[in-house]
């Protein structure tokens, strides 16, 4: 029974990713050669574009222009190209004949390739590494691995739970290229294509992990000077007056403006740091591996010489947080110091404008007082006037006997309105 229903439109991108850059089957003796470019978004099309025109070149369709894993067979040769989020690689393949035991300079695959095209790869080379899967024999495979590896920096073991022994010296040699020797005996076609796969990937994850590195050196120069600089201003806030302080918090907020700016420049590099150094961490542990007499294993290697680079920039990251959060702290400090400066002057400043309120009641009491003295007087003269007139009806009293009467019943009728209206003003507001 087939149910049509809505399909999500990543549906697809999403199930096929755990299908994305699966392993070859393989089988020995073969030839590898796998070469890492950092690239940026332009070079990026440009390897895309490079590949395609390979393909051009040898009569085959241009490959999906949205592929991030493309496979070919060159004839000499096959190559396996991915676009990763900070690099592109490129491995070569060919078979080659079995050379364990012999004094001949092993074949290469990257000698059937297209050696102008070859040079002409977008990017920058991160890594480079010549890999040769060969079967083991009765032939002693110590001579001709030391003639090829240096011996006092060889690093080798047992792998596939005892079926092969790979051997490398984590050197550039001169042709810019590292070397590796994987003797596989009972491996199968497919086990065989995941090993190498897991090999080429410790190589290139390593060297990806340790791009970290040169960052966090340069934050440590950074992160000293702030650091120093963050103390004088927490000792400087210590003895600090109300007129220094506009000028620390400019200084205070100049510096977490380099912090975060320096933090934010160098997280995502700390990031993807870790993030590789623990892919490295995987493929060692997928590849089984197990020690030979008397030889270091590559997790034992790694462990040794990747764990101080590691360090550092996981300390740098931390570094970074804590000094970032200290900035925030002492910010706080001083802005809560500012602040409750600026409350103190508000509080003195309602206290200066609370006793000029007082005085100015006070006033104002004094000028009501001159105001029933003045109001009093005129209506006064005004009751003299009519009592003047009123004589002509009748009025017994004389204008002066008739003011000097009126005098305490206006002055306290007066009085008594104006403290009324007062009360009343006051009770509203």
């Amino acid at each position: 029974m087939n149910i049509q229903t809505a399909q999500h439109p990543q549906r697809l991108s999403l199930h096929n990713e755990v299908h994305a850059r699966p392993p070859e089957s393989m089988a020995s003796p073969m030839a590898l050669s796998h070469v890492v470019m950092v690239c940026n978004a332009e070079q990026r099309e440009a390897s895309r574009a490079h590949i395609a025109a390979l393909a051009r070149d040898h009569h085959l369709a241009a490959p999906d222009a949205d592929s991030i894993h493309i496979r070919m067979d060159l004839g000499l040769y096959r190559l396996r190209w991915e676009l990763h989020t900070e690099f592109v690689t490129w491995t070569f393949m060919r078979p080659i004949s079995n050379q364990v035991g012999t004094d001949r300079e092993p074949e290469l695959a990257l000698n059937a390739v297209p050696q102008q095209w070859l040079a002409n790869l977008p990017g920058g080379c991160l890594a480079s590494l010549h890999l040769w899967v060969l079967s083991t024999n009765e032939v002693d495979t110590g001579p001709w691995i030391r003639q090829l590896l240096h011996e006092d920096t060889l690093v080798a073991s047992t792998v596939a739970d005892g079926f092969g022994e790979v051997y490398t010296d984590f050197a550039v040699h001169a042709d810019g290229f590292s070397r590796m020797v994987l003797l596989a005996g009972g491996v199968t076609p497919r086990r065989l294509g995941r090993l190498v796969q897991c090999l080429l990937e410790i190589e290139t994850y390593r060297m990806a992990a340790l791009l970290g590195l040169p960052a966090a050196r340069e934050a440590s120069v950074v992160l000293a000077s702030a650091e120093r600089e963050l103390a004088e201003l927490a000792e400087a806030i210590r003895s600090a007056t109300r007129d220094d302080e506009p000028a620390l918090l400019d200084r205070l907020t100049r510096l977490a403006g380099q912090v975060e700016s320096q933090h934010a420049a160098t997280h995502s590099r700390f990031s993807a740091s870790a993030a590789y150094f623990e892919l490295v961490d995987k493929r060692i542990e997928d590849i089984a591996e197990s020690r030979l007499a008397g030889m270091q294993t590559i997790g034992e290697f790694m462990e040794r010489r990747l764990t101080p680079a590691r360090s550092t920039c996981a300390w740098s990251s931390r570094r970074q947080d804590a000094l970032s959060q200290r900035v925030s702290r002492i910010s706080n400090l001083l802005r809560t110091r500012v602040e409750i400066e600026q409350q103190q002057s508000s509080q003195a400043l309602l206290a200066t404008m609370n006793s000029r309120q007082d005085m100015q009641l006070k006033l104002q009491s004094t000028v009501e007082g001159l105001s029933v003295a003045a109001i009093t007087y005129y209506i006064v003269g005004l009751a003299s006037y009519w009592a003047k007139a009123a004589q002509h009806w009748g009025w017994p009293w004389s204008p002066e006997l008739t003011a000097a009467a009126a005098i305490p019943v206006v002055a306290g009728t007066v009085w008594w309105s104006l403290r009324r209206l007062h009360h009343r003003v006051f009770r509203a507001s």
